[in-house]
């Protein structure tokens, strides 16, 4: 099977994109790992993949696939980088787009230079619905992580994360702290766990580890989580920007029972074919 995909990237948060309405495309784990590995296939973060929507409501269905096979709920940079992709390849030509993910329903909506505003939803802050494992909602909570207790802000954004705290996210321990948190028994269905320093009420500093991918380079649904997070904490203003490693977001959240916006680039590196 011969497949047509785009390299796209939304901060350095790498992807392959894939056109499921006008070429018949069949994936399964292996395949897709294949596809991620970056010494033997196309390498990416996600694989992205384009279907017909279930709902007549909506212009499209947004999968996500991890490079270790595995689906998940959302992804920031790679709805940015879907609103993108579906104008290049002309598969429509509106500048507002409605998608369906696993994680609930997202507006996408083009700007003329090129940027992506992504209405992400309203956050999800109750246990149940991180899915995270507490007696009941509050602002922050602590984990026993080893032999230490970490603070952490849990959050859904359409998928699970874990906010802490660090006074410097250079030296912040996310390659130790990171995969702990990750499986902690408290998420049942692991999280993705958030390092941010605050510079300012407008601003921070933020890096990542994705569940099953790793520390990338950006994180849509983490700078969104990180921003509700400070909120939560009364640390941050109602606009933010937020710095990851591969580049600045620009996050708005104007308070309980508001969507979470967020703004930023995406970037198209090369389109190609693939024998799978």
């Amino acid at each position: 099977m011969r497949l047509r995909f785009s390299k796209m990237h939304g901060l350095g948060n790498d992807f392959i994109v894939i056109d499921g309405i006008s070429q018949t495309v069949r994936l399964t784990p292996e395949k897709i790992r294949q596809l991620s590995d970056r010494h033997f296939g196309i390498g990416c973060d996600q694989l992205l993949l384009v279907e017909h929507p279930e709902s007549p409501e909506m212009d499209f269905r947004y999968r996500i696939f991890n490079c270790d096979g595995s689906e998940v709920e959302n992804c920031g940079n790679g709805a940015r980088c879907f609103a993108v992709f579906v104008r290049e390849r002309r598969l429509t030509g509106k500048n507002i787009i409605k998608v369906e993910t696993a994680g609930g329903n997202l507006e996408l909506t083009v700007a003329s230079n090129g940027d992506v505003s992504v209405n992400m939803g309203i956050p999800r802050l109750a246990p149940n619905e991180i899915p995270f494992t507490a007696d009941s909602q509050a602002a922050t909570y602590w984990l026993t992580v080893g032999d230490q207790a970490v603070e952490i802000s849990a959050v859904s954004m359409g998928n699970p994360h874990a906010v802490t705290l660090v006074d410097d996210v250079k030296i912040a321990p996310v390659e130790m702290l990171g995969p702990l948190i990750e499986y902690h028994p408290r998420f049942p269905q692991r999280v993705n766990v958030g390092f941010m320093q605050i510079i300012s009420p407008t601003e921070i500093n933020l890096r990542v580890f994705e569940r099953s991918a790793g520390e990338t380079l950006a994180c849509g649904t983490g700078a969104c989580a990180a921003v509700v997070a400070g909120r939560l904490r009364n640390l941050l203003n109602e606009f933010v920007t937020i710095n990851l490693t591969g580049g600045s977001l620009h996050i708005s959240w104007a308070g309980a029972g508001h969507p979470v916006i967020m703004t930023g680039p995406a970037t198209t590196v090369f389109h190609g074919q693939v024998n799978i």
